[in-house]
């Protein structure tokens, strides 16, 4: 692998050869492992974000590796490894069973009406306990390995188990989530492990200190609850009051300073491209009006790394099934890559 990175031009044509931007590196030379998790089953609005990590994988190879934050970053080795498409099998198998229960909920009857639906949905939740465990597993894996580890979905549930890996390293830290849903719900429609709980699931981790979300505009009465009753362990800076202050004349670079001033040492970004204006993710399972500009959510990444603490980990999620939307995630993964080297270059 050396000698293959001694002949590699990073000005080059990208190579397709199954890694992230054809990069040249495999699991052992790599300092960056991606996880691709094709898993939707929980989707309540639109379906194809199953197929982010691969459409995300394919765009990548169209990149320009120089990087202004972090121009050597590539170097630190990236390595995505194989979408394991009995995950995307078992997503299409149960993303089917799922709909028969969010259109009995949608009708307003009860799963136990005929036929009964209980058991489906006991199923569905162990299923999705399955992939969980599957890249928790990874994850603690890597990371004893001496890696750093990315997620890539499908929808919002999957990076769950990747924050119980990082929990058994990492006695205190926060995320800073991007997104245009506080994604609080207790078991939304039944489902345990749904898109819409992550954040919920992710609180029952002690480890982490403080959920600080950004550009929320679609959010229900009771996750404002959980909110403003979290003791401030839960900030949220909603969408159309970071947009008041924009607009009445405040700099974006003092909103972002007052947000990462929540967080503690260490950071986990989780990315929900929904958290960004629809136009750079018309494809996202459920686009809403609104929401940041690309270098928006670049730019208080990039000062959360300047103000000298620490990218641990993240996730994208919500990659829709469009080509368009695997370019704009593709360029996600690759900042956030190298913004995570960076601050951990200090």
């Amino acid at each position: 692998m050396s000698h293959q990175l001694q002949d590699y031009n990073p000005s080059g044509v990208g190579q397709v050869n199954g890694n992230l931007l054809g990069l040249p590196f495999d699991y052992e030379s790599a300092k960056l492992i991606v996880f691709g998790v094709p898993w939707e089953v929980t989707v309540s609005y639109g379906a194809g974000t199953a197929n982010g990590p691969q459409r995300v994988l394919d765009a990548s190879t169209q990149l320009d590796l120089f990087d202004l934050d972090n121009p050597d970053g590539w170097k630190q080795g990236i390595f995505m490894v194989e979408i394991p498409q009995d995950i995307l099998e078992k997503n299409a198998y149960y993303r089917d069973r799922a709909a028969e229960i969010i259109q009995r909920l949608e009708q307003g009857k009860p799963l136990t009406a005929t036929p009964d639906l209980t058991p489906v949905l006991t199923e569905i939740n162990q299923a999705c306990q399955q992939v969980n465990q599957w890249l928790f597993e990874k994850s603690k894996e890597a990371i004893e390995n001496g890696k750093r580890v990315a997620a890539i979905g499908g929808d919002h549930s999957v990076p769950l188990g990747y924050y119980q890996a990082l929990a058994l390293s990492y006695p205190n830290f926060g995320i800073l989530h991007i997104d245009a849903h506080a994604d609080l719900r207790d078991a939304y429609e039944g489902f345990e492990f749904s898109h819409a709980s992550i954040m919920f699931n992710a609180m029952k981790l002690p480890q982490i200190s403080k959920l600080v979300q950004v550009a929320l505009r679609d959010i229900s009465h009771d996750e404002v609850q959980t909110i403003d009753q979290s003791n401030g362990r839960i900030v949220a800076y909603y969408d159309p009051v970071i947009k008041q202050k924009l607009y009445s004349g405040m700099a974006w670079v003092e909103i972002c300073r007052e947000i990462i001033s929540h967080l503690p040492e260490q950071v986990y970004i989780s990315f929900d491209v929904d958290g960004l204006d629809p136009k750079l993710c018309s494809s996202t399972g459920t686009p809403v009006p609104g929401g940041l500009e690309l270098e928006q959510a670049f730019f208080l990444f990039r000062e959360l790394v300047h103000s000298g603490r620490k990218i641990i980990g993240f996730d994208l999620c919500e990659v829709g099934d469009a080509e368009w939307d695997g370019n704009v995630g593709a360029r996600i993964v690759y900042k956030l890559s190298n913004l995570m080297d960076l601050s951990q270059q200090s």
